[in-house]
């Protein structure tokens, strides 16, 4: 998890102030006026280039606050900042190339004392026109030559300890390159049944992005009930665009922006509204564009922004835009598979030709493998991913031969998997292991590197992060240039093997890109396990100057770690259309990398319908989710094409009184479900207690259904469980939906008297979270005493005097008390026995057994689990 840190920003913005530039103009001026101009007066003044232009940044210390769109916006109070580090960029679109004469920066009192000024025409190889270490902060006007339709500034060292921070940027020179295609504008809607995506869609509302291009004009886009949204549509090729259409519903768009861009990651202005009506706006813009986008601004209602339909109109013929970049995919049938060309416009051959990575991570064994293989081609996947490669990997690879596909076949090395797995081996010191994993590396290479089903071979998984969980400090970064090393060795040992295929090794962060950068050279490309973070991948390959192309092996969605709680503090799982969404966005975000980025593998091809399938998985219990769709749109399979027959589909799901679940009760989930071609559908409920106990499974739940409204039983183990709601269409679909409920105990009659006393016991537990003897008194059933892990242990509360009651509730966490009794004492020093209980289940025991004293005492004798005792609440109700 990272923090930023917020400084306060300047109390006043810095004069304007004039520009060296400018003075000279008006010296030239004045010489022409009193005629004894030179011919250098009589050339064009350079002009303003940057304002109002698309900028992008490595990093905002505050996205709303602090955007890289503020020092191109005219505003001398608005500013840019970066977040505290030195390595840091801002990149200024032009829209096309210009000559660059002179950079003005107006720095707010976090600058740069060394930067670079940079240039580009493509926005990937960059040339330095400026160079500094000592910069002075304030405003600073540099002269500087050169040319580009990219102009960045790179910090290579920050003057104070926050960011770099700039009020403006502001580019001058002459306009120059190739100017857009002109003719007649077209007749044809290019935009109709293409691809849409959009910054948000109305919850509940059936209002996709998609709706606004499928030619009805009946269905409309809606977002989300705010503004500074967006909508784009991808056109498939890059296009002379010249008009845009817009057919608003009654929340229509204020202050808008019609933007191009071929990549769909650079934008260019087209058009700007400040004035929208609403209605039908017909637009004229003049561009070259594969994707347009609506920059949604201001809205004209209190609703959100709302459009029946957008037309897109061309002139002339549509540019195909190549599947691949990178060199002439010609070559020779040879069996190889290699990647070709130059820093930053490389591609992967096979045989000769472009191999753009369309793949899924496999999850079943691999002897299920050929009876998934037509599945994957309607998806259009032609690569498979694995972790591990040993004898049973054969039947896989000669099944994705026979298909058409081939393998990225993987090596685990410990503490693969992120967080670590597999213990944690010592790389500086433990010869032992690096021969072991060799030798498992060298014969399974050996065994297979002439078959057609392998793609690459790839070492290691994610223990570059995993590492962190087994070391800190300087000890940490011995071992991680130690495991760098090794992932070297194998290459340099797998490349003598086999030469035919290249090999990369995977991690779960960028960060890990360093250590292969300085320890392991003999890699072909580098392997990325990115979900919500991947788009971000392009920005942090450009900062730091590498070079080597990269394959997404592992993406989708935003994982349980990336996104916010929900109400219950647990992980708040986006609905089947947001993961689908998911999918979508990220391959869109690998092929803005083009050149650079290979592909991707994405994650999950799995059977499971557990937890974690449910979260990722595209074929639980071998139905087709939205998502296995998704990718086949994006693709290009022939299961993502129109009118095949997809999952029915969620508009909403509550569960209601989700934080206090009565344990055993009825509890009452709403879920509204249909299908897109009329299939009936069939409904089940299931429970799972992943944050209770960390079990994966789904449990069936007892259940009747009213048409959207589910009764559902609640189970008796307290804490927050996830309820899922599944809709399968009986042709091989299903959509799945699900929310998050507290289940909490009975209510007892009466006052607790305990609630807020001083309690005490014989142990408790510092290790595993400092479970103290209050928190089973504080009323909070999210915290917990739990002693040590021995039979004969107790917990006690004064309730201050003495004092009669009526009943005790003991509220268990799973460690619970088989046996145990409850005493009481008038002293705390004299115990008498009140009631004994010798097969205790756990979960909630209400014990109706009446007293009077002023201290009580739960005294345990045998323990259910292996561990200690383990109380949520002590209750004592008078």
């Amino acid at each position: 998890m990272f923090t930023t840190t917020t400084h306060p920003p300047a109390r006043t913005a810095p004069p304007p102030g004039r520009s060296r530039r400018m003075l000279g103009v008006l010296v030239a001026a004045a010489l022409v006026a009193a005629g004894i101009g030179t011919a250098a007066a009589a050339q064009a003044a350079p002009v303003l280039l940057s304002q109002g232009k698309t900028v992008t940044a490595s990093s905002t210390e505050s996205a709303d606050y602090t955007p890289a769109s503020a020092v191109t916006d005219g505003n001398a109070g608005t500013r840019w900042a970066s977040t505290p580090s030195d390595a840091q960029w801002l990149t200024i679109d032009l829209g096309a190339t210009a000559q660059v004469e002179q950079v003005v920066l107006t720095w707010e009192a976090a600058y740069g004392s060394g930067y670079q000024i940079r240039t580009s025409d493509n926005g990937t190889s960059w040339t330095s026109i400026y160079t500094t270490t000592t910069g002075k902060g304030g405003k600073e006007t540099l002269d500087v030559t050169g040319s580009g339709r990219y102009v960045q500034l790179l910090g290579t060292k920050r003057a104070t300890g926050y960011g770099y921070s700039l009020w403006e940027v502001q580019v001058y020179g002459t306009p120059g390159g190739t100017q857009p295609p002109t003719g007649t504008c077209g007749t044809t809607n290019v935009a109709q049944g293409k691809t849409a995506t959009a910054s948000s869609s109305e919850q509940g509302a059936g209002t996709a992005a998609g709706l606004a291009v499928d030619g009805n004009a009946g269905t409309r886009w809606a977002s989300t009930f705010a503004d500074n949204q967006w909508w784009q549509v991808d056109l498939g090729a890059s296009q002379s665009v010249c008009n845009v259409t817009l057919s608003w519903e009654g929340a229509y768009g204020k202050a808008f922006r019609v933007q191009g861009s071929t990549n769909g990651t650079t934008w260019t202005t087209l058009s700007t509204v400040t004035n929208g009506t609403g209605g039908t706006q017909s637009i004229a813009v003049s561009g070259t564009a594969r994707y347009l986008r609506l920059d949604l601004q201001t809205r004209a209602t209190g609703y959100g922004f709302s459009l029946w339909e957008v037309s897109v109109k061309t002139t002339g013929t549509p540019t195909p835009d190549p599947t691949t970049p990178g060199p002439d995919p010609t070559g020779p049938a040879d069996g190889k598979v290699r990647i070709a060309g130059s820093q930053g416009n490389w591609a992967l051959l096979v045989n000769g030709q472009n191999w753009v990575t369309k793949g899924m991570t496999w999850g079943p064994a691999p002897a299920e493998f050929p009876q998934h293989a037509a599945n994957l081609k309607a998806m259009g996947v032609n690569t498979i991913r694995t972790w591990g490669t040993d004898a049973g990997s054969k039947v896989l690879f000669d099944a994705a031969a026979a298909a058409g596909m081939r393998t990225v076949a993987g090596f685990w090395l410990a503490p693969g998997g992120g967080p670590g797995s597999g213990g944690c081996p010592n790389y500086v010191t433990d010869a032992t292991y690096k021969a072991n994993s060799m030798n498992d590396i060298v014969s399974w290479v050996t065994a297979y590197k002439d078959h057609p089903g392998v793609l690459m071979w790839n070492v290691g998984n994610e223990s570059l992060l995993g590492l962190g969980n087994c070391y800190s400090g300087a000890e940490l970064e011995a071992q991680r240039t130690a495991y760098a090393t090794f992932v070297n060795d194998a290459a340099k040992r797998i490349h003598q093997i086999d030469p035919t295929h290249p090999v990369t090794s995977t991690d779960a962060w960028t960060g890990a890109w360093p250590y292969y950068k300085a320890s392991s050279p003999d890699l072909d490309l580098y392997g990325l396990n990115s979900y919500n973070a991947v788009c971000d991948a392009k920005a942090t390959w450009i900062a730091g100057g590498y070079t080597k192309p990269y394959l997404i092996t592992e993406g989708g969605p935003a994982g349980e770690w990336e996104v916010p709680d929900d109400a219950n503090g647990v992980p708040d799982q986006g609905t089947d259309q947001q993961n689908a969404d998911g999918y979508t966005r990220a391959w869109s975000c690998i092929k803005a990398h083009s050149g650079v980025a290979l592909g991707a593998t994405l994650f999950h091809y799995g059977n499971e319908g557990d937890f974690g399938g449910i979260w990722f998985n595209v074929k639980p219990g071998n139905n087709k989710r939205l998502s296995y769709y998704a990718i086949a749109k994006a693709y290009g399979g022939s299961a993502g094409a129109a009118g095949v027959n997809t999952p029915p589909t969620f508009s909403s799901m509550t569960v209601a009184n989700s934080g206090a679940v009565v344990a055993g009760s009825t509890f009452t989930v709403n879920a509204a479900a249909s299908d897109p071609n009329g299939d009936p559908i069939t409904y089940n409920v299931l429970l799972n207690s992943k944050y209770i106990n960390d079990s994966g499974g789904l449990a069936p739940a007892t259940f009747t259904r009213s048409g959207t409204t589910f009764s559902v039983t609640a189970p008796q183990t307290l804490g927050v469980w996830k309820v899922y709601v599944f809709a399968e269409d009986g042709k091989g679909n299903v959509g799945v939906e699900t929310r998050s409920l507290r289940v909490v105990p009975p209510a007892v009659s009466g006052t607790n008297i305990a609630k807020g006393r001083p309690a005490t016991a014989s142990s408790f537990d510092p290790y595993n979270g400092n479970f103290t003897p209050g928190q089973a008194t504080d009323g909070d059933y999210a915290t917990r005493w739990a002693s040590n892990w021995a039979d004969d242990e107790w917990i006690q509360v004064d309730l201050g005097s003495v004092r009669s009651f009526s009943s005790v509730q003991l509220v268990w966490e799973s460690a619970f008390g088989k046996g145990y009794r409850i005493e009481t004492s008038n002293d705390g020093n004299a115990w008498s026995t009140l009631t004994t209980v010798t097969a205790g289940d756990g979960n909630v025991d209400t014990l109706n057994t009446a007293g009077s004293a002023r201290y009580v005492r739960v005294h345990g004798t045998a323990r259910g689990t292996a561990y200690g005792y383990s109380l949520y609440e002590l209750g004592i109700y008078s």
